[in-house]
């Protein structure tokens, strides 16, 4: 009862005496890593344990925090309660709001210790680092080809498995890579309707957006 009462009071009684002096008793029997409150401690000691007591209803994918489940879950439900002041765009996570910011003030934070390139995002420093340390640490378990990048890896996975997602419209012709059906679009750009479906047909690719290759 007495406790309830502070909702009402707005009392805080207890002041926190750790935060302020940087003192951290609390340490990790296993790694050494010392925190200020115990219930971190305890949570950290799940990365050793790999125990993830919080499963997702939806998917059964399992957490060790709670607090990730429940940003899990909103990749479920659609929901974006993050929006941009700027241009309104609505995110799921409030870190992805904030790195979006970025391409609206043109902020780079992250820097090359080598060359000195910026970069908006972290994630993205750590991937042109692979450029000076020629590691590839992603390998095709077919026939052991390494890649810098795991999107690298996933590009040449096609060469084995000969999906072919990407389809042009006008002929039909597949292709596995977005950037070599662009570039199969612009034969038919030269191309002189032969029928009036032809001509339809190359006329839906002034509605195509071509993405340029890089």
């Amino acid at each position: 009862m007495n406790q309830h009462y502070l909702i009402h009071t707005k009392e805080k009684p207890h002041s926190c005496e750790l935060t302020h002096t940087k003192e951290k008793p609390h340490s990790c029997d296993l790694c050494g890593k010392a925190f200020s409150q115990p219930n971190n401690l305890n949570l950290h000691y799940l990365t050793h344990t790999k125990e993830k007591p919080h499963s997702c209803e939806v998917c059964g994918k399992a957490f060790s925090q709670k607090n990730n489940l429940n940003l899990h879950c909103l990749t479920h439900t659609k929901e974006k309660p993050h929006s941009c002041e700027v241009c309104g765009k609505p995110f799921s996570l409030k870190k992805i709001l904030n790195r979006h910011y970025l391409t609206h003030t043109k902020e780079k934070p992250h820097s090359c210790e080598v060359c000195g390139k910026t970069f908006t995002q972290r994630n993205s420093l750590n991937l042109h680092y692979l450029t000076h340390t020629k590691e590839k640490p992603h390998s095709c378990e077919v026939c052991g080809k390494a890649f810098s990048r795991k999107s690298s890896l996933n590009l040449h996975n096609l060469i084995h498995t000969k999906q072919k997602s990407h389809s042009c419209e006008v002929c039909g012709k597949a292709f596995s890579r977005k950037n070599n059906l662009n570039v199969h679009y612009r034969k038919h750009r030269k191309e002189k309707p032969q029928s009036g479906e032809a001509l339809v047909n190359l006329h839906y690719l002034t509605h195509i957006k071509e993405t340029p290759l890089s």
